[in-house]
């Protein structure tokens, strides 16, 4: 009781050294908040830098954890708006490293033998230290050279008690301010305590990473996009995570990526393929991918390879999100925004009693404007956060998985568009959602609805009605259109002749029975 007390009290001071109590719309707040503002106005200083910078400096004056609350806090761009989203985005998660001697006590209890026995040597500064854990490089016995990833002591608890006020503080700015209730904040703060729990167990992280590693490493076919390091499982534990370490240099390092010839193009094309093979492949994709946890391997300069760090944060879907994304991205881009609203309301995304027609009107006008550039220059992230910020007037929820799909997709198209200004994620993109919509109405997946929930839609209606229709510009050409109407319509005729076939077999059976 006592910490969190004196927790609030420090709190309450940094909102009045960055003058936020000046934020709250007084008029819109409960009888008993505007008192107690009245009460802490005297004591607060005058700040007249921009309202989203201070709160930007009282994060970070508030420490670690509510920095990385920060950071979740700017994904939230369904949320929040753009220029507080855009100044929360420049929060680093670089803290002063503890000591190590605690670091050794760590390693050592997880273990439950001497470092030495164990390490040859251990760096004896930290490669990198952030809010939840700091990084060592060290040799194995064997020479074999590794990274060593340590929780913070006591992290727990601190957070524990952080996250507590947190969501009291949300819930009292929810119940009192209508701006609060727009912001949904205790949504966001439920968000982040996942998000963090994930953080602190690093054998999750660990897990994450040898299925990652799997998806691309131990692939024929993936093996020349990402590299994932791999794990040391007879030395990782909750708090220690051991892993091989990688030698390459951050994507954000431009410097570096012209010394070594990289070709920037093939770099940033390969990271729109990974992010897609991720999510519409793979099912499992890094939802992480700021430039600290991105890497380059320029070993080969002309066919350069991604580096994977730090996957504690990992993203799924299911079966249906997948296909829900692909379809509103096709029917979006090919502007015909009655069908995208007639997917949000069989998905039952927004408020059943929604009119089609209002809010195809809505989506209408937030898409039109990103539909007067190039196709090569939309972009794919905006697009999704448009359509969730439309949704929303209608009730929508946007679910965490489907925040984190739009997160990391801003983030690669960031990634790629720095790299390569010319990158056309179109022409990367497009094979990746068409093969899924092809593949989500294929007769095998039709069966296996049949299988799973006894009921299926028709599947050449359902597919055909996803296809562009002619003159909506090159998303897909005409070409491409017939040729999936011709693999389709392939497909039935195979699926009709099995069941005739199998119909008569059973008859026959039958027959020589009786």
């Amino acid at each position: 009781m006592f910490q969190s007390v004196r927790r609030l009290f420090a709190i309450n001071r940094t909102l009045m050294r960055y003058d936020l109590l000046s934020l709250f719309p007084i008029k819109n707040l409960h009888w008993l908040a505007r008192f107690l503002l009245w009460l802490l106005r005297p004591f607060s200083r005058t700040d007249d830098r921009p309202a989203p910078v201070r709160i930007r400096l009282a994060l970070e004056d508030l420490g670690p954890i509510y920095v990385k609350f920060g950071q979740l806090l700017s994904t939230r761009r369904d949320l929040l708006p753009v220029d507080l989203a855009n100044e929360l985005a420049k929060l680093q998660d670089d803290v002063p490293p503890f000591s190590n001697e605690h670091a050794v006590t760590i390693i050592e209890q997880s273990l439950g033998k001497p470092l030495l026995s164990v390490f040859k040597e251990v760096d004896s500064q930290p490669l990198a230290s952030a809010s939840v854990a700091q990084v060592y490089k060290a040799k194995l016995l064997d020479g074999h050279q590794v990274i060593i990833k340590v929780i913070r002591p006591d992290i727990r608890k601190i957070i524990e008690l952080d996250i507590r006020l947190m969501k009291k503080l949300a819930n009292v700015v929810n119940r009192f301010s209508q701006e609060g209730k727009r912001l949904h904040l205790p949504e966001v703060v439920a968000d982040y305590e996942t998000v963090i729990e994930g953080e602190l167990d690093l054998k999750q992280e660990a897990a994450n990473t040898s299925q990652l590693r799997r998806n691309f490493v131990e692939s024929d076919k993936y093996n020349h996009l990402l590299h994932v390091p791999q794990v040391h499982w007879d030395y990782c534990s909750e708090k220690v995570l051991v892993a091989d370490f990688v030698d390459g240099f951050p994507i954000s390092d431009h410097r570096q990526l012209d010394l070594n010839s990289v070709d920037r193009k093939v770099l940033a094309e390969r990271g729109v393929e990974i992010f897609f093979t991720q999510v519409f492949e793979q099912n499992f994709f890094h939802a992480d991918m700021h430039p600290g946890n991105i890497f380059v391997d320029a070993s080969n300069a002309a066919s350069p390879r991604y580096i994977a760090l730090d996957c504690a944060i990992m993203g799924s879907l299911s079966e249906e999100e997948r296909s829900l994304v692909a379809k509103i991205l096709l029917a979006a881009l090919n502007r015909e925004y009655d069908d995208v609203a007639d997917l949000c309301l069989r998905a039952q995304w927004i408020d059943q009693n929604t009119s089609p027609q209002a809010f195809a009107s809505i989506i209408r006008s937030v898409c039109e404007p990103i539909f007067a550039k190039p196709l090569s220059e939309i972009s794919f992230g905006t697009l999704l956060l448009y359509l969730f910020q439309a949704a929303r007037r209608f009730g929508m929820d946007v679910q965490p998985s489907l925040v984190l799909l739009q997160k990391t997709l801003l983030n690669v198209e960031g990634l790629g568009r720095d790299l390569y200004p010319d990158l056309d994620l179109w022409s990367t993109a497009q094979p990746f959602l068409q093969r899924w919509v092809e593949k989500s109405y294929s007769p095998v997946n039709w069966l296996e609805q049949i299988r799973k929930s006894g009921t299926a839609s028709d599947p050449s209606k359902t597919f055909l009605q996803l296809l562009p229709r002619s003159g909506t510009g090159d998303a897909i050409k005409a070409q491409s259109q017939q040729k999936l109407i011709a693999t389709l319509q392939r497909q039935i005729t195979t699926l009709t002749r099995a069941v005739i076939v199998l119909t008569a077999i059973l008859s026959l059976i039958l027959i020589l029975k009786l």
